[in-house]
């Protein structure tokens, strides 16, 4: 057999890299925050390169303050956006075409938090000062209010500052699992009691995958690819080695410290907010219509949206995650 030419061997090689270049389509994700232990599993599929595996060339985005999600998923500006079941919910009422298409978290991460020996049980909240954020009230307030019997009189502003929980014994603040009370830890040197919602009957999925209805319609297959890529991302991230992930997080984020990194890790796995629930049986990212029934239903007896205009089964698909079965 005679030998291939050295210029048509390269030129082989070259048009094999090329195609296969052409093949990572281009996809972008916008979370919530800062980069953090909580966004793991979608550093975890970026930095050990399931997406590129997955056909997909992703970019991942950082939130903030000052970050309007679903602004800029409404606009067209990502492919899909990290959320949460309530906030899609209502966004529907407000016109927003967005649909739920996989929940990384079963439980939200939302805390309340009391002093030492304050905050045995959810009894506890009653008479007492609760320091909650602005957007606390049109999400879990209402629904705690109703469910524990507690009062609008009881409420402070939440300004993202510990300083007033340590000056008060009697205060009790919002939070989440895996920040504030490691860093009421760190600075008072005392462990505080911590409550997490989703273990007293808050319905809410958190870290979700939202998309635009256009978006479903348009790249089906590559919203299907960062969903499996990214869900086994999140098993790898909690059951496996996390390095590569965390140095991406601490890359995007430099104020992140590694120890506040590892305990945002570790509290997650502990809660099992990926694994636990129905996470443990139908697989990571699972949603199901029960939950979403149960969240819908909520918003519907607390006010918070208008039945006649928020359509449940518009507000989320089960086709991306029916089939994953990436079980812990």
């Amino acid at each position: 057999m005679p030998a291939i030419p050295l210029r048509r061997l390269l030129a082989a090689v070259l048009l094999v890299v090329a195609s296969a270049v052409q093949a990572q389509e281009k996809f972008s994700f916008l979370t919530n925050w800062y980069a953090e232990a909580e966004h793991g599993g979608f550093y975890q599929a970026l930095a050990t390169g399931l997406y590129k595996k997955a056909g997909l060339d992703v970019t991942i985005r950082m939130g903030g303050p000052q970050v309007n999600g679903l602004q800029l998923l409404a606009a067209g500006q990502v492919d899909c956006f990290m959320g949460y079941d309530v906030q899609t919910m209502k966004a529907r009422e407000q016109g927003v075409r967005a649909v739920t298409v996989a929940a990384a978290f079963q439980k939200e991460p939302i805390v309340l938090i009391g002093h030492p020996g304050v905050l045995r049980s959810m009894a506890d909240l009653k008479g007492r000062t609760l320091l909650i954020s602005a957007d606390a009230h049109t999400n879990y307030w209402p629904w705690l209010r109703a469910t524990y019997g507690l009062s609008d009189s009881q409420l402070r502003p939440y300004t993202f500052n510990i300083q007033p929980f340590l000056a008060d014994k009697n205060i009790v603040q919002q939070g989440f699992a895996t920040s504030e009370p490691w860093a009421i830890e760190k600075e008072a040197r005392i462990k505080p009691s911590v409550l997490l919602l989703a273990d007293h009957g808050w319905p809410s999925y958190s870290m979700t995958v939202v998309c635009m209805e256009d978006t479903l319609a348009r790249k089906p297959k590559a919203v299907a690819a960062f969903v499996r890529a990214s869900m086994q991302g999140w098993k790898d991230y909690l059951q496996g080695d996390s390095r590569a992930a965390d140095a991406l997080i601490r890359k995007d984020n430099p104020n992140m410290p590694d120890e506040l990194l590892a305990h945002g890790r570790k509290m997650v796995l502990d809660n099992g907010m990926v694994l636990g629930g129905d996470a443990a049986k139908l697989g990571v990212g699972t949603i199901t219509d029960e939950r979403m029934k149960k969240t819908y239903e909520m918003l519907v007896a607390t006010k918070l949206i208008d039945p006649a205009k928020v359509e449940l089964r518009k507000t989320y698909t089960t086709e991306f995650v029916k089939d994953l079965k990436i079980l812990p």
